[in-house]
């Protein structure tokens, strides 16, 4: 009897050194990690290296025949330009209006109707929403383009109820490609709140219903904390992306008229490529990064406070 105890403490304890021999040398298990690594060094850090170092040079497209190393001027430019700092409130506006409060609240709206809604409307509601997401992007800027025009629908529906029409993207151009990026990006959210909202516990809703927490005061006082988390990431993500639209607003307005609706993305394009200042218009890029780097800062903060 004790021989086989003895036998099965062998057998479910093996030696230190059997167990190390087993795992093989410690360098030897970073190998399979070793072809991604190099890729990632070779077509992501060795890029973005790269344009750390143009940003602090007077780098053309020109055709000049040396660059020159700058320094700090390249941004020292940026913040005494007027149009750069224009750029910035416009992007902050877009933002603020397409991504914290357009697409986070129309999305978290969305879902919540969704839940008690029947099945073919919630099966209408979604595959009209997320089929505005799933449009390449030049698709549905140019469906926008023509909703917004001075011939556009939004100008016809409004000649039907005997309303003054006009241009939208020229009298409100940044207000137009925010209702675009709403429009188009608002479904990301409502996917987000549908998943965190299923997970809420029907007892706890059931409890506050009892205790007369209904409506408004259901929403604020349970819904929304405990969904707290997923708000942060969701406006973490949509404040990363709507900052770094581009084609959206470029199809519809060229960041025009003027400076209008001129982004940070829009103005970057313009200096680096209109004007072939690459080295100016690089630096711009490593602006906006150190902006989308500074909204993911809070809102990891808000998360890891929650935690």
């Amino acid at each position: 009897m004790s021989t086989l105890k003895s036998t099965a403490g062998t057998l479910k304890s093996p030696a230190p050194g059997a167990r190390s021999a087993r795992r093989g040398p410690r360098p030897l298990r970073w190998l399979p990690l070793a072809p991604a690594t190099v890729l990632l060094l070779l077509f992501l850090a060795g890029p973005i290296a790269y344009c750390v170092w143009i940003a602090f040079t007077d780098m053309q497209l020109s055709g000049a025949a040396e660059t020159h190393f700058v320094g700090l001027d390249n941004f020292r430019r940026a913040f005494e330009d007027e149009h750069f700092r224009n750029a910035v409130w416009l992007t902050l506006v877009f933002t603020f209006l397409s991504s914290l409060v357009g697409q986070n609240t129309l999305g978290l709206a969305l879902a919540a109707l969704m839940r008690r809604a029947s099945r073919p409307v919630r099966t209408l509601t979604g595959a009209v929403v997320i089929g505005a997401w799933v449009l390449p992007e030049i698709v549905a800027a140019f469906l926008l383009y023509a909703f917004f025009r001075r011939e556009g629908t939004l100008n016809a529906v409004l000649d039907l109820l005997h309303l003054p029409g006009q241009n939208w993207l020229f009298t409100l151009p940044i207000l137009a490609v925010s209702f675009a990026n709403v429009w188009r990006g608002t479904a990301f959210s409502m996917l987000v709140y549908s998943a965190a909202l299923a997970e809420i516990p029907k007892e706890l809703t059931e409890a506050a219903e009892m205790d007369g927490a209904r409506g408004w005061r259901r929403l604020v006082y349970v819904t929304l904390p405990l969904i707290r988390r997923s708000i942060a990431t969701n406006l973490m993500l949509n404040t990363l992306q709507t900052l770094s639209v581009f084609g959206l607003i470029w199809a519809m307005t060229k960041g025009g008229p003027g400076d209008r609706s001129t982004t940070l993305p829009i103005f970057m394009y313009d200096q680096a490529f209109t004007k072939t200042l690459i080295g100016y218009g690089t630096a711009v890029a490593l602006l906006l990064l150190l902006v989308g780097a500074l909204f993911s800062a809070v809102y990891l903060r808000l998360i890891r406070d929650e935690v």
